[in-house]
């Protein structure tokens, strides 16, 4: 299992919008990020700035990211949410949600 914290802004306009949509997630939604082997996803919210934890419990990151991405509900949920969000300067390129380093972990 490997673990991934991302962050993202959210438009302060969108705000109520964005919590809207993620108190009643798509059931085809939540079935791809299961299909794609990610366990423990927890998205959170403070002064803007939301952070993204999910496990990783698959053997093919980038192949179960690709199934996701092509998916076409997942196209067109990522298309409502990304007027709502703005990406933090110092992502990598092709990162929407910045990927974050683990500096600690206990069990």
């Amino acid at each position: 299992m490997v673990r991934y914290g991302q962050i993202i802004r959210v438009k302060s306009e969108k705000l109520n919008e964005y919590k809207k949509y993620h108190a009643e997630v798509w059931p085809g939604i939540l079935a791809r990020i299961t299909e794609c082997n990610i366990r423990n996803y927890s998205i959170f919210l403070k002064d803007g700035l939301l952070f993204a934890y999910m496990e990783y419990v698959g053997t093919d990151f980038d192949g179960d990211m690709k199934k996701m991405a092509d998916d076409p509900l997942t196209q067109k949920w990522w298309d409502l949410m990304k007027p709502m969000q703005d990406p933090i300067e110092t992502r990598a390129p092709g990162e929407w949600w910045a990927n974050m380093e683990e500096v600690f972990h206990l069990d």
